[in-house]
């Protein structure tokens, strides 16, 4: 059995945060922001939205655009570093709020990285005979762990939310998966604090050494990428779409550089979303198939690194 993508959706918080608007809060500029990350805007969630609102959003998208009902979903998987509560799992939440009452559901934690985590697992999953159709949701509300003082991360993020359909194919639909995790390196990125004895323990925002992620990153995301097309026997030429987690312009373009990619075949939100981390790829894959970029057959790229570190990426052939 095989596993493959059929359809994508996903959901922007309507309220747009410009970086004019930030220059009045925060001391920093347009060109800065540009320069440094490729960043125009980025979406911020009403005090009413959480994170399992943006899922089922994107979700319902994602399954009308397949022509499938809720109750068709056999295994549910929200990937996301911001959930609605400590537990139950945001994917219990989105089950229940989206109807989906015959599927298994779970969260995946692995940062950045989470959409491209998730996708590895369902597609072992569906390939088992184990289920049948499953959603994958990218889904953050990053504007609540933010610093909104603190002018290298709270200019970089976005909340939004992006999901795919993936069912059983007869013939190999997603082409190859490999995942990393490297612990030691958890802290140059990461959110170091936690709830203990009814209270906040530690710092409860975002904490990034942008130099040492920008490093890591590159190295980490060309070789995964190389590593994957040699599992699936493919080179870099044969890829129509380099789909690569949007945190920074700098990071996509060198990226696609060393993977001998050209530019154009890069596809880019990070200027429209910011960093939405675990709901980046979804939401860039679903703009893509929008706008009629991704077509049947195309041989797609997707790569993610995030803290952890945790990195990976999946081979997957559209439609």
């Amino acid at each position: 059995m095989y596993a493959k993508l059929i359809s994508t959706g996903s959901y922007l918080p309507e309220k747009i945060l410009t970086n004019k608007d930030l220059e009045s809060m925060v001391e920093t500029s347009d060109e800065w922001i540009r320069t440094r990350s490729g960043i125009e805007q980025r979406h911020i969630v009403g005090p009413n939205e959480e994170t399992s609102d943006l899922a089922v959003n994107a979700a319902s998208r994602a399954l009308a655009n397949a022509g499938l009902h809720a109750t068709d979903v056999d295994l549910l998987v929200v990937a996301t570093t911001t959930p609605d509560v400590v537990f139950p799992s945001t994917a219990c939440i989105v089950q229940d709020k989206l109807g989906a009452k015959n599927a298994a559901a779970f969260d995946i934690q692995a940062v950045c990285s989470g959409f491209v985590y998730a996708l590895s697992i369902v597609d072992k999953m569906i390939a088992s005979g184990s289920h049948k159709t499953a959603l994958i949701i990218g889904a953050e509300v990053y504007s609540r762990i933010l610093n909104w003082k603190d002018r290298a991360t709270c200019v970089l993020f976005g909340d939004g939310a992006g999901a795919v359909v993936v069912t059983r194919g007869d013939a190999p639909g997603i082409l190859a998966t490999k995942i990393h995790s490297d612990g030691s390196r958890r802290g140059i990125l990461n959110v170091p604090g936690q709830v203990r004895n009814g209270a906040i323990y530690g710092d409860p925002f975002v904490h990034m050494d942008g130099q040492a992620v920008f490093k890591f990153a590159v190295g980490a995301m060309a070789d995964v990428c190389n590593e994957t097309q040699a599992a699936a026997g493919v080179i870099s030429a044969d890829i129509d779409w380099l789909v690569p987690h949007q945190a920074n312009v700098r990071i996509i373009d060198a990226t696609a550089k060393r993977l001998g990619v050209p530019a154009e075949k890069s596809i880019v939100t990070v200027n429209k979303h910011g960093n939405t981390s675990a709901a980046s790829i979804p939401l860039a894959l679903d703009i893509a198939a929008k706008d009629g970029r991704l077509k049947r057959g195309d041989l797609v790229q997707m790569v993610g690194v995030g803290g952890g570190f945790t990195w990976g990426s999946v081979l997957a052939r559209w439609g």
